[in-house]
């Protein structure tokens, strides 16, 4: 019961914090979570992931994406917030895999991330691969 409580107070938290983009309009988004509260691992592999993209760590990035992914799968909390933060997460894990030159996970990632929560960042990073990719 307790740790069910602190689960969906520290999820609660992290779901009504913003997300910032980390690039230029030119180049790729990779979202990350903001929050005032101490790191949650939900958070702590969210941003994860994206600074590993950004110090082209690739494979580390893709496997901490994944963990973020998986974490979400079990969150509770507003349907349309955790529908967002997946959208995100898999865009963030497309980036990933299209640096490391793994480029149809990439596109199933960023195709997946508009299907889950169309929004205008992961729409960016889906049309930027797909020019990229000469598609």
């Amino acid at each position: 019961m307790k740790r069910t409580l602190l689960k969906t107070i520290a999820l609660g938290s992290l779901l009504t914090c913003s997300a910032a983009v980390m690039a230029d309009s030119s180049d790729y988004k990779l979202m990350v979570i903001k929050t005032a509260t101490a790191p949650l691992p939900l958070e702590e592999s969210f941003n994860s992931c994206a600074l590993n993209v950004k110090s082209k760590n690739y494979a580390q990035a893709e496997e901490i994406c994944t963990k973020a992914i998986a974490l979400l799968k079990d969150a509770e909390g507003p349907k349309f917030k955790v529908r967002q933060l997946t959208s995100y997460a898999l865009s963030n894990r497309g980036v990933a895999r299209l640096k490391a030159h793994n480029d149809t996970a990439a596109l199933a990632d960023l195709y997946e991330a508009v299907q889950v929560s169309e929004n205008s960042m992961v729409t960016h990073n889906l049309t930027r691969a797909k020019e990229e990719l000469s598609l």
